[in-house]
C-alpha cells in the first residue's frame, strides 16, 4: 500500500474529512489531497513533503516513520554529512599581545645615577681648582623625569567572540524543523510538538528551515526573537557563530 492510500484509509477509519485534516494541520487541502493520490510536487521539495506526512500521520493516527522510510525510499533520503563537518573545533581566538609599558624604575635609577654622578664631578674639581677654595656648588635643581610620571596606557581588553550558535524552539502548535549546511548538506529533521521545547547547539554556519513560523517562539543566543513568520507559512533562516541576528519578530 502507497503512502498516499495508507494516509487516506487511516483518515477514512478515523472519520476525518479532508478539510478537517487541513484545519488540524494547517496544509492547504490541495495539498493533502495531492498527497492522498501520492503527488508531492506541491509540497515544495523533500523537506517539506516529510514534515506534511508527519503532521498528517499524527492527525490521522499512524505512525509517520514507516511511512517516511518509504519517501525515502521512493524519493532520496537526504544526504548524509559527517559528523566532524558539524562539530568542527572552534577557532582558536588569537589574542593582541599586551603591551609593556616603558620600565619606569629602571628611568629613575638611570636619573639619579646621573645626578650623582654630576656631584661628585663637581665635588673633584672643586678640590682641584687654584688656591685651594672649595666653592660651594649649588644644589642641582631636580626636575622629575616626565617620562617617569607619564600615565601607562592601558592594553586594549580582547573582544570575546562566541564560536557557536544555540538555537532554542518553542511550539505552542505543532512545528517540524529541519537543519542543512549552507550548501544544502542535511543535518537534522525534527517533530517539535504542541507545548514543547527543544535546543539544538551548532559550531558552524547553518540554515534553519521552519514549517510552522505562526506557531513557534524562536530564541537564539539568549536573543527572544518571537514569531519568524505567519501560521502554516515555512521560512528559512540563517544562523552562525559570530553572525548578526535579524531584528525581533512579532509575538
Amino acid at each position: 500500500m502507497s503512502i498516499g492510500d495508507t494516509l487516506a484509509q487511516a483518515r477514512s477509519q478515523a472519520g476525518l474529512t479532508i478539510a478537517e485534516v487541513s484545519q488540524r494541520t494547517r496544509i492547504r487541502e490541495t495539498i493533502v489531497r495531492g498527497i492522498e493520490h501520492d503527488d508531492f510536487s506541491a509540497c515544495g521539495g523533500d523537506f517539506y513533503a516529510r514534515g506534511h506526512i508527519r503532521s498528517i500521520a499524527r492527525v490521522v493516527g499512524v505512525d509517520p516513520e514507516p511511512l517516511i522510510h518509504e519517501y525515502d525510499t521512493t524519493h532520496g533520503a537526504p544526504q548524509a554529512i559527517r559528523a566532524a563537518d558539524v562539530f568542527e573545533p572552534a577557532t582558536p581566538i588569537k589574542l593582541k599581545e599586551r603591551r609593556r609599558g616603558p620600565n619606569w624604575s629602571l628611568a629613575m635609577i638611570v636619573v639619579l645615577a646621573l645626578l650623582v654622578g654630576y656631584g661628585v664631578y663637581r665635588a673633584v674639581a672643586a678640590v682641584a681648582a687654584p688656591g685651594g677654595h672649595t666653592p660651594v656648588a649649588a644644589p642641582p635643581s631636580h626636575h622629575p623625569s616626565s617620562a617617569a610620571t607619564a600615565p601607562s596606557t592601558p592594553a586594549p581588553t580582547p573582544t570575546h567572540v562566541s564560536h557557536r550558535v544555540v538555537i532554542r524552539l518553542t511550539a505552542i502548535e505543532d512545528c517540524w524543523v529541519e537543519f542543512t549546511t549552507p550548501a544544502g548538506g542535511y543535518l537534522s529533521q525534527d517533530l517539535v510538538v504542541g507545548g514543547t521545547s527543544m535546543t539544538w547547539t551548532f559550531h558552524r554556519n547553518v540554515t534553519m528551515q521552519i514549517g510552522n513560523p505562526g506557531g513557534i517562539l524562536l530564541t537564539v543566543n539568549g536573543k527572544h526573537l518571537g514569531r519568524p513568520g505567519a501560521v502554516g507559512q515555512p521560512v528559512t533562516l540563517s544562523f552562525g557563530p559570530g553572525k548578526k541576528l535579524p531584528a525581533q519578530a512579532s509575538g
